[in-house]
């Protein structure tokens, strides 16, 4: 043994300083190492991010991703009617040929042995001062200019692909020209009819189309100052949550920006307090992924990061898929209807473009019962909530005035509030509209039936369990859900294989089984195509939360009919 008489601390220390600070150098060294290589990989840093985020301009108002794999194209095809597929070919035809075809190229024999694993298309906001080709001197006078679109194509194959790029296929009129822009070289075709491309080879890693020189430039820009798309407020901290392993597709819309478009679209005219709670948004995108039974589409919202308006973390639903029958059309579920109403007053407050306005339902609710909408009956109605469509079951030698109800289900947290207000509309009933009112029980439970002048069962209310309050209008179901239904919706296979399970816990969800929907009721028209849409869809589910108080994430599931061979 050494005595500590005997030994050397310095020359201890000094071994033990060099030993540290080799160890020290050579974790340095391998996290330098690790990180310049996973920086130098470029795309690998945005890997959970829209294909060319880094490179689409910030102002972007939108931007698609589409796969490059054609077997996930011939999967699709499986799936809905002839119509569907007929629509879904004409989309990518028009984009294959405004890009390739009219240029004499081939995808599957220039582009395809090259290309990543996705190609994004954006459309970018008009640009102030643009030159005389594209005249646009501020963005009001964007309704007679098209938007400028850019089209990325990552680069799995740099050798292949600079030779593509370096001998452009000769034009049917008109020629190639070079430029050079940032020390970046150019290709421009000139003096095609219509509208001429530009490309721009980055770095050995895209390939970037556009349909004008000045575009191709901002483009450009953005990539080399890093003011692109995935620098922008909230985008780089929300796209990774809907990310997924090859896609069919992913999208991302600027909110703000595309209001200011519509804006001043003929007829869609946006008055300005719109504009101004438009601006508190940021963003919109999604994942589409193909299942075996159809599509699923994860999404994301998320607030400016400058905004005020922040959002409640309130993810309380969940449980009215247990109270209605397994046979239920259609179900939307939420976690506070209160707070929801306030949220549709603060978005739809002088909105031409919505479906009713808040005050217009405020002096019907008022007109109609005397009841004060919101101290009278929203004040009581902050728990879950459900808007419920239960077919009813026909009775032989029995006339059928409704072939289906409409169930509202609300959980009261002040329960004596809400039996004043639902007596008060017990009183209305019978005293302004000669309704009977009369008292009964289902199942044991008490329920009130209001019965019309003409003798028809117009509505039912009661309780469920749990201080949940119900009102039924139209076909007789009460029984379907007193005491409880028999097989739930939640138990059912349709709702179980089109409801998405996430996020949980949830803010809301909604289901809708449209084959059987749409053979007894007619559905609003929504979207453009949209006939088209339902017709090769069997049922849709969605299920949505709120991730913090700047973002909401949605996953939805479609489930398609398969499409004859």
């Amino acid at each position: 043994m050494t005595s500590p008489i005997l030994s050397n601390p310095k020359k201890k220390r000094r071994k033990s300083s060099l030993r540290l600070t080799l160890s020290s150098a050579g974790l340095l060294i391998a996290i330098g190492s690790t990180a310049y290589w996973f920086f130098s990989q470029g795309q690998l840093f945005y890997r959970d991010l829209l294909t060319g985020a880094n490179i689409i301009p910030s102002d972007a108002l939108f931007a698609v991703s589409l796969t490059t794999d054609t077997k996930q194209w011939q999967k699709l095809q499986e799936f809905g009617t002839k119509e569907s597929q007929v629509q879904v070919n004409q989309s990518l035809v028009k984009l294959r040929d405004r890009f390739l075809t009219n240029y004499g190229y081939n995808f599957e024999k220039d582009i395809q042995p090259w290309v990543g694993d996705a190609v994004t298309l954006a459309i970018l906001a008009p640009q102030i001062n643009k030159s005389p080709s594209k005249p646009v001197s501020t963005i009001d006078n964007t309704g007679n200019n098209p938007q400028s679109m850019v089209m990325v194509l990552p680069v799995k194959n740099p050798q292949k692909a600079k030779a593509v790029f370096a001998q452009p296929k000769p034009l049917t009129q008109g020629k190639w020209i070079d430029r050079t822009y940032q020390g970046i070289n150019i290709k421009q075709s000139e003096g095609q009819p219509g509208e001429n491309l530009s490309a721009a080879f980055l770095d050995g890693k895209f390939l970037v189309i556009t349909d004008n020189l000045q575009t191709t430039e901002r483009a450009i820009d953005a990539y080399k100052n890093k003011t692109s798309l995935a620098t922008i407020g909230g985008f780089a901290d929300n796209f990774p949550k809907i990310a997924n392993y090859q896609p069919l597709a992913q999208f991302y819309i600027n909110v703000p920006n595309a209001a200011k478009i519509a804006a001043i679209a003929p007829n869609r005219r946006l008055p300005a307090q719109v504009l101004a709670q438009l601006q508190n948004n940021q963003g919109l995108a999604g994942t589409l992924t193909l299942e075996a039974e159809g599509l699923r589409i994860k999404g994301v919202s998320w607030l400016n990061p400058s905004s005020q308006r922040v959002l409640a973390v309130e993810n309380q639903a969940g449980t009215m898929q247990n109270r209605v029958p397994a046979e239920t059309l259609m179900m939307l579920s939420g976690s506070n209807l209160q707070r929801l109403w306030s949220e549709y007053v603060l978005t739809s407050q002088g909105n031409p473009l919505s479906p009713i306005t808040p005050e217009q339902l405020r002096s019907g609710v008022k007109s109609l019962t005397n009841l004060d909408l919101e101290r009278d009956l929203l004040s009581w109605m902050k728990g879950e909530f459900a808007v419920s469509i239960i077919p009813g079951t026909p009775k032989p030698g029995a006339s059928q005035d409704f072939r289906a109800a409409l169930v509202l289900m609300i959980q009261a947290k002040e329960r004596q509030l809400a039996e004043t207000s639902i007596k008060q509309l017990d009183d209305v009933m019978k005293n302004q509209y000669q309704f009977q009112i009369q008292s009964a029980t289902v199942a044991g439970k008490p329920v009130v039936n209001w019965i019309s002048p003409f003798g028809t069962l117009t509505a039912t209310h009661g309780w469920l369990h749990g201080d949940v309050a119900f009102l039924s209008i139209g076909a007789p179901v009460t029984d379907k859900i007193l005491p409880k239904p028999s097989t739930t919706l939640a138990n059912s296979l349709t709702f179980q294989q089109t409801v998405p399970t996430e996020p949980n816990p949830t803010n809301g969800q909604f289901y809708i089984d449209v084959e059987q929907t749409a053979k007894n009721f007619p559905l609003p028209r929504l979207i453009p195509q949209q006939q088209t849409l339902l017709a090769a869809t069997r049922s849709i589910g969605m299920t949505s939360a709120i991730s913090d108080n700047r973002s909401t994430r949605y996953d939805i599931f479609l489930t398609l009919k398969k499409a004859d061979k």
